[in-house]
């Protein structure tokens, strides 16, 4: 039986009024460490969270009450997922509801960038009016490869469609392409593509998968897109590649320095000398992890969340009635 839920970061107020109104008995914990948190986290069967904290296999050993996880986004790389899963804990996340909120920031960094918005905004801003070194390249045309085609991969490719490019995707699952991606091998990506958007989860497998191996088996280069995790891309890597022109462009909204938090980046550490490159050069557009992070996406995150919650606490006592 699903009763006690903890909340470990504040949400849209839908999510606490919504669940108390099913019944649940809903506590706030905003603050305290992880370390406190561990004492209490016995009282509770569930936990909903974002990534202030780490929830790694002691804490879930002393949450002997615990029935799901809830991470209020699409990825779970701050939970111990296979612990989670061999002690019977169900992990809850919200992969739709920022998808069309990713789509249209990652669109909108890509216009930015093809069309030196930013720059010419800048100049202009000091008094200089530079038409010809800010002519714009178009979308129309051109051939995008989109790698991760889950949630997010689907809802860039249906948005950026009506730009008429050409669209392949690759993911490890088959037959995941539709109307708007031919799902072909990264050998085609490799060869084919001019313009290359990150949406895979960040994984042993997608670690650094940017590398300078990774980049430099592409055809042609390429404008280069990441709204998923910055620990994907070696960020050395990556300032190689734009340096000598293998990368036109990099439109970051991620980091490969930041920490599960995503909250406070220039607090108390040495920042890398590439990132200084990265905030430097005309060629980099960033942004702080806010590709999902829309007035629209947090509200539709969470409902997602509490429908997933309901629908858990209803299948675990339709199971009990049954055994």
């Amino acid at each position: 039986m699903i009763k006690k839920i903890l909340i470990l970061d504040k949400n849209h107020p839908f999510i606490i009024y919504k669940l108390r109104k099913e019944g649940f008995i809903c506590n706030e914990n905003y603050y305290d460490p992880i370390e406190k948190i561990i004492k209490i986290i016995s009282l509770y069967d569930g936990i909903i969270l974002r990534s202030r904290l780490k929830i790694d296999k002691e804490f879930i050993k002393k949450a002997k009450n615990l029935k799901f996880i809830a991470r209020v986004g699409s990825g779970t790389e701050n939970i111990d997922q296979n612990y989670a899963f061999k002690n019977g804990v169900t992990l809850i996340s919200s992969p739709k509801g920022n998808k069309d909120a990713v789509a249209e920031h990652a669109i909108a960094m890509l216009l930015s960038m093809m069309n030196h918005i930013i720059r010419s905004n800048q100049e202009i801003r000091k008094g200089k009016w530079n038409r010809e070194s800010n002519r714009g390249i178009e979308i129309m045309g051109k051939t995008i490869g989109i790698i991760g085609y889950g949630n997010t991969g689907k809802a860039f490719a249906k948005k950026i469609s009506g730009f008429e490019p050409t669209i392949f995707c690759y993911d490890i699952l088959p037959k995941v392409g539709d109307i708007y991606a031919e799902q072909v091998d990264m050998k085609t990506i490799f060869m084919k593509s001019d313009i290359i958007s990150l949406h895979v989860p960040y994984t042993k497998d997608t670690k650094g998968m940017v590398n300078e191996i990774f980049i430099k088996k592409f055809f042609k280069p390429f404008y280069f897109i990441n709204t998923s995790r910055g620990g994907c891309v070696l960020t050395e890597h990556l300032v190689t590649a734009l340096k000598n022109g293998k990368i036109y462009g990099a439109c970051l909204d991620v980091l490969e320095y930041e920490k599960y938090s995503f909250e406070h980046f220039f607090y108390h550490r040495k920042l890398p000398k590439n990132f200084f490159y990265l905030i430097y050069s005309d060629k980099v557009i960033l942004t702080p992890h806010i590709a999902g992070w829309t007035k629209e996406s947090k509200y539709k995150m969470e409902k997602e969340i509490v429908e997933k919650i309901i629908f858990l606490k209803k299948s675990l006592y339709n199971s009990s009635i049954k055994t």
